[in-house]
């Protein structure tokens, strides 16, 4: 008869390892979020929805199977697919009732300011738009959120080596798109 070996409890399981974890990712995941839409309201929106379906996750994350940033990142962009699957259904509506806080002047100065400062790599984005959604995604996680090649592809749910594939055939073909960053491009990073 074969034990189960049996994982530790996530580290993120107490309230304050998840507040320090919060702190810690906040300034990211905005970034992240801000780099996929150019509302002020939505980057608001979206960030708190990441971190909300973090915790409500949290009893997920087991560090044997990656850093915590990669599966932050997986809940990210689970969230981010949840919300352009609600966009197009409401698009399709219609009426559409759209409920927003609504957000003082330093909150919209704010992120107005984080949306501006991200618009160089939403332009990378918009040149990625032509490959392959697996490849885009990596390339994506890799280049623009900086994370390592094994985190994203733990937050894509893929190998490290098929990752590598990936990103390898990106770059190839973004080689040869007029305008593209030599930094999309670029092996090794």
């Amino acid at each position: 008869m074969r034990l189960k070996q049996v994982e530790p409890a996530s580290p993120l399981a107490r309230a304050q390892a998840f507040e320090a974890f919060y702190l810690r990712h906040f300034d990211a995941m905005t970034r992240f979020v801000a780099r996929r839409t150019g509302d002020p309201q939505a980057v608001a929106d979206l960030t708190a929805e990441v971190f909300l379906a973090a915790l409500h996750s949290r009893h997920t994350y087991r560090p044997g199977r990656g850093s915590e940033t990669g599966w932050l990142y997986g809940v990210a962009r689970n969230v981010l697919s949840a919300q352009r699957r609600r966009s197009e259904r409401e698009a399709r509506a219609v009426e559409r009732v759209v409920a927003r806080r609504l957000l003082d002047g330093d909150d919209l100065a704010d992120l107005t300011d984080r949306i501006d400062a991200e618009e160089p790599a939403r332009r990378a984005l918009s040149a990625m738009a032509g490959l392959a959604e697996g490849e885009r995604a990596l390339l994506e996680l890799v280049v623009i959120d900086q994370l390592t090649v094994a985190e994203a592809a733990q937050a894509l749910g893929i190998r490290v080596g098929t990752a590598r594939v990936r990103l390898h055939r990106a770059r190839r073909t973004l080689r040869n798109v007029p305008g593209v960053s030599a930094a999309l491009v670029t092996e090794g990073l």
